[in-house]
């Protein structure tokens, strides 16, 4: 009589969960590293060439910022604040946004406008307040809706772009002139 195939164990990585030979592809490589180094030693053998390399520059770098900091007397160094970057999945660094305000006018059918303005949720501001105080403001319609970037902007019927920064920072005293900038022919011009 033939004996009955026993069932594969697979091993799962403790960080991401996915099986170690997949852990390169996810988005968590770099916390995957000391458990794999922990774990699966033989699967990634560079993996642990590169820990030992940059352990040496560590105690390498801890020893000479210990010399710099002993010459100083005061330890200003230590003392620096470290900025945290957000970091989105695939690597890439989320810059953080400029507090500003962009006000375009939009021609659509000829004579028709649409003013856009975008940002204001920056300074603060709900967007829904917002359009409902500019709609009674200009007697116009006014709405809350997602930009082509996906973020959420006000749309308002017709050109107020003559009035619109004096109410903006009339109404809403936390935004300063200098932040509200028009687009006009694709370039960027403060407002003030």
């Amino acid at each position: 009589m033939a004996d009955k195939p026993q069932p594969v164990r697979v091993l799962y990585c403790g960080v991401c969960s996915l099986p170690p030979e997949y852990c390169e592809f996810g988005s968590d490589f770099d916390k995957c590293k000391p458990w794999l180094i922990q774990n699966v030693p033989d699967l990634y053998p560079n993996l642990i060439k590169e820990a030992n390399d940059k352990e040496a520059d560590r105690v390498a770098d801890k020893l000479q910022g210990t010399g710099i900091s002993s010459g100083a007397g005061d330890g200003a160094a230590s003392s620096a604040p470290k900025e945290e970057v957000k970091r989105l999945p695939g690597g890439k660094i989320k810059k953080k946004e400029k507090q500003e305000v962009i006000i375009e006018k939009v021609v659509r059918n000829k004579r028709k406008c649409i003013t856009t303005v975008k940002g204001l949720e920056l300074f603060g501001v709900k967007l829904s307040d917002a359009s409902k105080k500019l709609g009674k403001k200009f007697a116009t319609g006014a709405s809350v809706v997602k930009g082509p970037t996906e973020k959420e902007q006000i749309d308002v019927q017709g050109d107020i772009a003559y009035d619109i920064v004096e109410f903006i920072t009339d109404t809403w005293p936390d935004v300063p002139e200098a932040a509200i900038f028009f687009i006009e022919d694709g370039r960027k011009v403060p407002a003030a």
